[in-house]
């Protein structure tokens, strides 16, 4: 029941607090404007990515006992992730573009204090032998800090889409959850569902038409901390084939943005300049309206989740 207490508080704080912070970004201005290349008819509030982390952080408090240097670590690491996602978002508001590489060296920073943490991907078990392969430090921070950096960016380029990121997020979160109990793994899981609770709370004002945005903030915040979960449960004395798993929990943003990095690259244009390359742009050219491409892509990311979830219960 810890469990299920710890998703309704979560998601309480965020319903209740969401409608507050939505009135303060109007009266302070704090709203992402149409463009050109961007579907929304009008000013949309940039704030609830900061709803999500209150919700995450004040349930966690509550229910992540002990309350130590590791926890901690995550704490002022998400924190630096969300703050530069906030300057991103008051860039936009003011119709600018914020520079790419403070935001790339914050969050490097932050990747390397989870890796000093010891929340690592330190190896694989052989799954015909059963010996445990350790990786090299230098091949285990490497691995650990492209992880974190993979995850973070592919959950941010996702939000492009009334409900999209947020659901992407949502169903990742439930996926390692669901891993994390069949291991075993309780601050997994915990963690796991207040994220979960933070973000079914946020989709009640993100879905379609959305009366807010998660914006930079959020999505940094979600994808950092899906990355940790996924390293500090998933990875665990993973097999070569499970290792797979919480790429599958995230397979939809991870492999659309890779074909992305992929054009972009043969295209010589710069990986991180936007575009209408992303599967919802896709999907939404085809003649899908919104709602149709956001369930299409949930639909294809469950059954990804699905999948993951069979290959952890046939232990290979």
């Amino acid at each position: 029941m810890s469990y299920f207490y710890a998703f309704l508080i979560a998601y309480l704080i965020v319903y209740f607090i969401t409608p507050i912070l939505i009135k303060l970004a109007i009266r302070f201005d704090f709203v992402d404007k149409p463009t050109k290349r961007k579907n929304q008819k009008k000013p949309v509030p940039l704030v609830g990515g900061i709803g999500l982390l209150i919700a995450f952080f004040i349930s966690s408090f509550i229910f992540i006992k002990p309350i130590d240097k590791k926890f901690l670590c995550i704490l002022v690491s998400s924190l630096l992730v969300f703050f530069i996602g906030i300057v991103d978002d008051w860039y936009k508001t003011k119709g600018k573009e914020f520079a790419v590489f403070p935001r790339l060296i914050i969050q490097i920073i932050a990747a390397l204090m989870i890796y000093h943490s010891e929340i690592v991907f330190k190896g694989f078990t052989n799954p015909w032998t059963n010996n445990y392969i350790e990786l090299p430090w230098e091949l285990s921070l490497l691995l650990s800090v492209l992880w974190i950096l993979g995850v973070t960016t592919v959950i941010n380029w996702s939000d492009g889409m009334d409900g999209l990121a947020g659901s992407l997020s949502a169903i990742a979160s439930s996926n390692l959850f669901i891993v994390a109990l069949i291991k075993n793994q309780t601050d997994s899981a915990m963690m796991s569902i207040l994220l979960l609770g933070s973000l079914v709370g946020f989709l009640k004002y993100n879905k379609y038409p959305a009366k807010t945005y998660m914006g930079d903030s959020g999505a940094n915040f979600s994808g950092f901390i899906l990355s940790i979960i996924a390293l500090e449960g998933a990875f665990k004395q993973a097999t070569i084939v499970s290792i797979v798993i919480p790429i599958l929990a995230l397979g939809v943003p991870i492999f659309d943005n890779l074909y992305v990095v992929v054009r972009r690259i043969i295209n010589f244009k710069p990986i991180y300049e936007a575009d209408a390359s992303q599967i919802h742009h896709r999907l939404l050219s085809t003649g899908l309206n919104q709602k149709q491409v956001v369930i299409f892509i949930c639909l294809t990311s469950l059954c990804f989740s699905l999948c993951s979830i069979i290959i952890l219960l046939l232990k290979v």
